[in-house]
């Protein structure tokens, strides 16, 4: 699916069959927001609570008391809500996943104790975000390493319909780490294997928009650093796909080095690195040197 599905949501706000809250409810809510983790393991001891584990309630976006132990980051609640077979990915009426809420707030623990527990790092199909756009778009490169080791798919773009295909419909992780200046992310993304060109496989979309932005030209407009223009080359991006005319490059110096570094390239006065005689990047002990160096930057 591409949009939120409008029925899957109200069917979410109808309250199930058979279910008498007698103040179950809110309780469960008020020991999870507090981290309250040993009145919510006495409660869910008690089957009359259990019943409640996974429904959703609270103001503004009502969730289940798993997804609000993620979103504020209380790991004992969250490991107690798992033990007692919480359902690890239910959805909020937002369609979103604790594990959503989890890297949506930064809370690395909450995120790896998810995932061990069998959360999929994609995320819902009924919301049109995903967990990695999002913690690309943050910079947080400790949680983007773990949804990509969990298989988060590394050229992931937000669902839209096919209408609707724009050169932002195809803006991957590796676009928005570029344009929030995130470097350590923008390598890591590339190391796990994301398109250097357009961060999407989706040939088709590509075909449809009419002028589509690869991520080298998003770069040199945004002015993102040479840094970030000498990876893309490095890990094969196509140098002749841009479509860059000198006079709409806004003329500060991060700018003009990154304009200056990619001219040379193209006019061959710079080999790229992916044609001199280094191991393959997919190799192993390139892996570990880029990954090392990221730290130091």
């Amino acid at each position: 699916m591409n949009l939120v599905d409008i029925t899957k949501i109200f069917s979410m706000l109808q309250p199930r069959e058979n279910e008498d809250d007698n103040g179950e409810r809110q309780e469960l809510n008020q020991a999870a927001s507090q981290d309250d983790y040993q009145t919510l393991d006495e409660l869910l001891c008690q089957d009359r609570y259990k019943t409640f584990i996974n429904c959703r309630s609270g103001w503004g976006v009502p969730g289940t008391p798993l997804r609000l132990a993620a979103s504020k980051g209380h790991l004992r609640s969250l490991e107690v809500l798992l033990a007692h077979g919480a359902e690890v990915d239910s959805l909020d009426v937002k369609a979103q996943t604790p594990l959503f809420t989890a890297v949506s707030n930064g809370h690395l623990d909450c995120v790896k104790v998810l995932l061990e527990a069998g959360a999929s790092p994609s995320g819902s199909i009924y919301n049109n975000c995903s967990p990695l756009l999002t913690a690309s778009r943050d910079g947080d490169v400790s949680i983007l390493q773990e949804l990509l080791d969990y298989g988060a798919e590394v050229n992931v773009k937000a669902r839209v319909p096919e209408w609707a295909a724009n050169s932002a419909a195809c803006s991957g992780p590796l676009y928005l780490s570029a344009v929030y200046g995130h470097l350590e992310c923008f390598k890591m993304l590339l190391l796990y294997g994301a398109d250097p060109n357009y961060n999407c496989t989706d040939k088709k979309m590509i075909a449809r928009i009419k002028q589509p932005k690869t991520v080298l030209e998003i770069c040199l407009r945004h002015g993102c650093g040479s840094e970030f223009i000498k990876l893309l080359i490095d890990f094969g991006a196509n140098v002749y796909l841009p479509n860059i005319a000198g006079d709409k490059i806004s003329p500060n110096s991060e700018e003009r080095e990154s304009q200056f570094f990619f001219r040379n390239v193209v006019d061959g006065q710079i080999m790229p690195a992916s044609q001199r005689l280094i191991p393959l990047r997919t190799s192993v002990s390139l892996l570990q040197f880029h990954l090392s160096d990221a730290q130091t930057l």
